[in-house]
């Protein structure tokens, strides 16, 4: 029910409430319409419901219906007046309250008029009835044929979908009144597209009828025609055409071509290298075409394949290095699988095909090849020349099996230690090799085919040189010992260590003793700790320097090589003046002092030439700063000025403007200018000789240098003595 149907209900319903009675009278008497009254009066309008049908072409006025008032006498004596909608201008009365329409009306324009009618007496203008509102209808035709407004219409549906699957729908429209007769009621039928689709007669939803396949017909065009009427003669029709595509399923599994393929590879193809393609077509498109390939287990497991998701072709790769001589074909069993499954159709069979691939390995001149990617060998240090070190061999293994020449790699900067036998790859030393030198030696030897030369191949070897007992050990350092003239005996004065440049296959053992020539007559021991250290220790009690100032023992260290070395190591003690312990800073002292011959009395006097020299030295230096304070005492204010302001950070630019460099150049030029006195003259002389000494002290300083690094001076009880010790070495 459409929005006009419900309009004319109400409508309708409004007309008929006007036929209750009215409590309304009105007196010709009362110009305003006064009620003297109120009394239930029937109501006096008599009329039917009014229509007038659309589209006619009369040239006079039509006839549509007629009021009347039961207190019409027809005598003329009232009057009917007609407003509202299309009053005067499409309809009008007459005066026997007859209604006629003056032209042509169209229902679906306008589909009814709301007018008033009112009767008064024609003299005194007075209303016989209350005026009343009433409805003209416009009664449709069949004037409009059915319409697609949502065409063209274009669907799709999978392929092989059941019988009655809904594809879309398509729906007409009619202009005409749906509430009046069969002038909309539309009923839809299949022009073009059976057998494969059906279409609803009412609701015009189309249907599939039979299952299709896309790789047959992918898309179908279907015409649906819509009648007005239901389909009754004279009724009005329209047609629409729909395109139907069929969308792909998963419903084809893949093909290779041949159940047999032949491929070629080189021998000397890398891994990694292209072996070839294949191809296995699907029917469909899209993802359903999409695959993989696999190469399964039981094959050749020098190949592999990859997908190449472009082209959808299986790239057949080198996983490993082949050998013409070890094998010559290989049979691989390649696989084709459906990315994407649809399970509807998986009890058609597997979504997959086999194929086998020969792939023959054709054969190629390769290098000769050595029994072993490396080689290591041995041999001791310290061999002759000419000592065999090891053999390497190599074997060229194609069917021709061409000799091998052998040779070694020399590099630019290494020395030539190895030969090797060119014929059958024997290594020899070419020098004696020293471990403590190198104790590996890694040499590349190459074979090459004599018949092809360029056909050449290499291997590492690796030689160990093995370390021979050829280094006695010996102290790992120069030890400095000192003893005091008040030792007793027993006493601790070096603890001792060894050191072997020999590689042990086991850890180092060391044993110390004293030598033969000094265990009868030594005021020193030697006691093995028994961990490769040992103790030196007092023998005797008292020492003196006027004596003996030095003491030079031999230490005895054997080790635990095959056979076992022994070394003799001249330990220097030095006799030290020290009161309770020993004082290793004094004792070095004393021994230089001692060394050099210099006594406390010349020490003394010595230093009394210092002072004497530094005395002089701060006097000239004192009358220099007086003669600078004279000559400059004119503009004294100026330089404080400008040293005051000075910033010894530095300022880039600003010093310049800081210190005043000219007054310093003005008072130069007084200076030269001026007379000398005689005392200047005397003591720049002084000044001069004292330069020249100072020079000389220089000079020797030098000599004295190595034994001055050797007197460490720190706070001590004996700091005075080191720091003129110093002194002396510097001015003597």
């Amino acid at each position: 029910m459409n929005c006009s149907t419900i309009l004319s209900l109400v409508l309708s319903l409004v007309q008929l409430g006007h036929c209750y009675p009215t409590t309304q009278n009105f007196s010709a008497q009362n110009t305003d319409q006064s009620y003297t009254t109120i009394q239930r009066v029937k109501r006096g309008w008599v009329w039917e419901p009014l229509f007038v049908t659309e589209e006619q072409t009369s040239t006079m006025p039509t006839y549509v219906g007629q009021l009347k008032s039961d207190l019409d006498k027809e005598d003329g004596s009232l009057q009917y007046i007609l407003t509202g909608e299309g009053a005067d201008s499409i309809f009008f009365i007459n005066e026997h309250g007859k209604i006629y329409v003056r032209q042509k009306l169209d229902r679906e324009k306008k589909s009814f008029y709301i007018l008033r009618a009112q009767v008064i007496n024609r003299k005194t203008r007075i209303p016989i009835e209350p005026d009343s509102e009433f409805i003209i209808k416009v009664r449709d035709i069949n004037d409009h044929e059915p319409q697609f407004l949502d065409g063209p219409y274009v669907a799709t549906v999978p392929e092989m979908s059941p019988e009655g699957t809904s594809v879309t729908q398509v729906t007409a429209t009619d202009g005409d009144d749906p509430s009046y007769g069969n002038n909309a009621r539309l009923l839809y039928s299949l022009i073009q597209g059976q057998p494969y689709f059906s279409v609803e007669p009412k609701t015009g939803v189309i249907r599939m009828a039979s299952q299709m396949d896309r790789e047959t017909k992918d898309q179908y065009l279907v015409i649906i025609q819509a009648k007005d009427m239901v389909g009754q003669a004279g009724a009005f029709s329209a047609t629409a055409t729909v395109t139907i595509n069929l969308s792909d399923v998963n419903d084809n599994p893949p093909k290779f071509q041949q159940r047999l393929y032949y491929l070629n590879v080189s021998e000397e193809a890398p891994v990694g290298t292209t072996v070839g393609r294949l191809l296995a077509e699907d029917s469909d498109v899209g993802e359903n075409a999409a695959m993989n390939y696999f190469i399964e287990e039981d094959s050749s497991d020098a190949f592999g394949i990859i997908t190449d998701r472009d082209t959808q072709e299986g790239v057949i790769i080198l996983k490993k290095r082949v050998d013409y001589e070890s094998k010559r074909k290989h049979s691989v069993r390649v696989k084709a699988v459906n990315r994407y499954i649809d399970d509807r159709f998986l009890k058609e069979g597997p979504f997959e095909d086999i194929t086998i691939v020969q792939i023959s390995v054709v054969d190629a001149d390769e290098a000769p090849v050595f029994t072993l990617e490396s080689y290591v060998m041995e041999i001791a240090e310290g061999a002759e020349n000419g000592s065999l070190v090891g053999i390497v061999s190599a074997r060229d293994l194609d069917k021709d099996d061409s000799p091998v020449r052998y040779s070694i790699v020399q590099g630019v900067h290494l020395k030539r230690l190895f030969s090797i036998n060119e014929h059958n790859g024997t290594i020899i030393t070419t020098e004696p090799l020293d471990r403590e030198k190198a104790s590996w030696h890694n040499i590349t030897v190459t074979a090459t085919e004599t018949r092809n030369p360029e056909k050449i191949s290499e291997a590492n070897v690796y030689i160990q040189v093995l370390d021979v007992n050829d280094h006695a050990p010996e102290f790992p350092k120069y030890y400095e010992t000192y003893v005091c003239e008040n030792a007793i005996p027993g006493q601790l004065i070096q603890s001792i260590s060894a050191v072997d440049k020999d590689d042990s296959a086991e850890s180092h053992q060391f044993y110390f003793s004293l030598a033969q020539e000094a265990t009868n007559n030594s005021h020193f021991t030697v006691k093995d700790n028994q961990d490769n250290t040992a103790g030196i220790f007092t023998a005797v009690s008292g020492f003196s320097r006027q004596e003996q100032f030095y003491f030079f023992l031999p230490i005895l260290i054997l080790d635990n090589g095959s056979p076992p070395l022994t070394s003799t190591n001249t330990l220097t003690v030095t006799v030290c003046d020290c009161d309770t312990e020993v004082n290793m800073l004094y004792c070095r002292y004393g021994a230089f002092l001692y060394s050099i011959g210099l006594s406390t009395e010349a020490l003394v006097a010595v230093l009394a030439c210092l002072l004497i020299l530094l005395v002089f030295f701060l006097a000239i230096i004192g009358i220099r700063q007086q003669r600078k304070k004279t000559l400059f005492s004119e503009k004294v204010e100026e330089f404080r000025e400008n040293i005051v302001r000075y910033d010894d950070e530095g300022g880039g630019e600003e010093d310049t403007e800081a210190f005043d460099i000219s007054a310093l150049r003005t008072r130069t030029v007084l200076r030269t200018h001026k007379p000398r006195k005689k005392i200047n003259t005397e003591i720049h002389s002084l000044y001069r000789q004292s330069l020249q000494n100072l020079d000389y002290r220089m000079e020797h300083k030098k000599i004295f240098q190595d034994k001055a690094e050797r007197i460490p001076c720190v706070v001590h009880e004996r700091w005075a003595s080191c720091h003129l010790a110093i002194a002396l070495i510097i001015f003597v």
